[in-house]
């Protein structure tokens, strides 16, 4: 019988959660980026191997915070971990468990018949996986030792036993997607994200928390041969808060847009069968982050 669940990551930011489900699936399927809370919605990754199927929700990382986004991306959270049958929660080995970490935990605590623990970063130099254990036995006393396990994303180890034990607690049921999907994200949705991705990694302090992007039209084209495929034409828009910041997007002759768009479709590229054509531009949504029309379409909730 075949093993089938949605397994929903959580944790705080930038422990390394959208990074362990792109080396789950194989394949980019969330963006990453030193910026914590990059994750705004949830998305999912999708495994699939002889014994079942695993769909992976990575969501945004659970933060302090009374501002109106952080709470809608904690209502993308909870979603995510009352839709799921199983909980990954991810912790960093790097950085000592504090109030926020003790914040998660208290509310993973009636999850623990369900929850799997991944201590990632265990290759930093830094790391100490016995002090976070500890605090899993002190804060989900539970969550016996077989069900939490020290990994590294970056040299992919301790994976298997991790995707072992999942199975394991999955549910037997019939595959939830085509074996050859690794994710069911729509057009749009994985363009805003590329694009987004390569925004923040270029921009710098508090720019990055007062952008998302906006994907205003989509074509499909014929080639400009018979022999060449299809392309996608795009018209995409960053969205900032204030007029003030569309210059620092722009850059100096246009520079950093240019930038911005090239390393886009560099990527897009690489993951479509059509040829992309971006057209990249900026624009002012004042004060989006208090818009709740503009936050229920970001992330979802």
């Amino acid at each position: 019988m075949s093993k089938a669940a949605f397994v929903a990551l959580v944790g705080r930011p930038s422990v390394g959660k959208s990074t362990l489900v792109n080396l789950l699936c194989g394949a980019k399927v969330a963006i990453v980026s030193a910026v914590p809370q990059t994750t705004r919605n949830a998305v999912r990754g999708i495994f699939t191997r002889p014994e079942g199927q695993l769909v992976f929700v990575d969501t945004p990382g659970r933060h302090i915070s009374e501002r109106k986004l952080n709470k809608k991306l904690m209502d993308v959270s909870d979603r995510a971990l009352d839709d799921s049958e199983l909980v990954l929660y991810v912790l960093d080995a790097s950085r000592a468990p504090g109030p926020e970490e003790e914040a998660v935990a208290e509310r993973l605590k009636t999850f623990q018949d369900r929850i799997v623990a991944a201590i990632n970063k265990t290759d930093a130099a830094v790391a100490e996986p016995e002090k976070i254990n500890a605090f899993l036995e002190k804060a989900l006393p539970d969550l016996p030792p077989s069900r939490r396990f020290e990994i590294s994303c970056f040299e992919k180890k301790g994976i298997e036993p991790l995707l072992a034990c999942l199975f394991e607690m999955a549910v037997d049921g019939d595959i939830l997607y085509p074996a050859e999907y690794y994710t069911d994200q729509d057009v749009s949705f994985r363009i805003q994200e590329i694009i987004r991705e390569k925004a923040i990694s270029r921009l710098k302090e508090e720019l990055p928390h007062s952008i998302y992007v906006e994907v205003a039209d989509l074509e499909l084209r014929d080639g400009d041969s018979e022999s060449e495929n299809k392309r996608l034409w795009v018209r995409a828009f960053i969205v900032t808060e204030r007029e003030s910041q569309k210059g620092m997007i722009v850059g100096k002759g246009g520079q950093m847009i240019k930038a911005i768009g090239q390393a886009s479709r560099k990527e897009l590229n690489s993951i479509f069968d059509w040829k992309i054509d971006l057209d990249l531009r900026v624009k002012t949504g004042k004060d989006w982050r208090h818009n709740d029309k503009v936050l229920k379409k970001i992330t979802g909730t």
